[in-house]
């Protein structure tokens, strides 16, 4: 494996890389399998035609922490707030107070589906660490 900030070879259960200090999969500029440059926003190597992985990033929010707020306060939609989703976070917050409380079933839903892996992104579109 390689890491996709420097390129630098790395163990396959390594979360660091020892060259650049990053999480091996943070990064986007190179192949973790070939070490080769590769464009940011591809998500296929052109030179081995390997998937490119994307980790969660370093300030990545919790998956555990989202799915939590999802359960047991997710009628109120902090979950979505917690997440960036500040529009659905209020629509949360409106449907709970219209059907009298029956809205946050919504919210328990949603909370199962985040720890569950179903909803793995936040409003930025980076993946939620585990």
């Amino acid at each position: 494996m390689h890491c996709r900030n420097c390129g630098k070879e790395c163990a396959d259960q390594a979360i660091m890389c020892v060259s650049c200090g990053c999480p091996p999969h943070a990064g986007a500029k190179f192949c973790q399998n070939c070490g080769g440059d590769s464009d940011p926003i591809a998500d296929i190597c052109i030179k081995c035609g390997v998937r490119l992985t994307k980790g969660a990033p370093a300030d990545a929010k919790s998956k555990l922490a989202a799915g939590l707020l999802g359960i047991f306060l997710g009628g109120l939609g902090v979950h979505r707030f917690y997440l960036g989703f500040i529009g659905m976070g209020i629509i949360q917050i409106l449907v709970t107070i219209i059907t009298f409380g029956f809205g946050a079933i919504w919210g328990l839903i949603e909370g199962i589906l985040l720890l569950t892996g179903s909803m793995d992104k936040d409003a930025k579109g980076d993946l939620l660490k585990d």
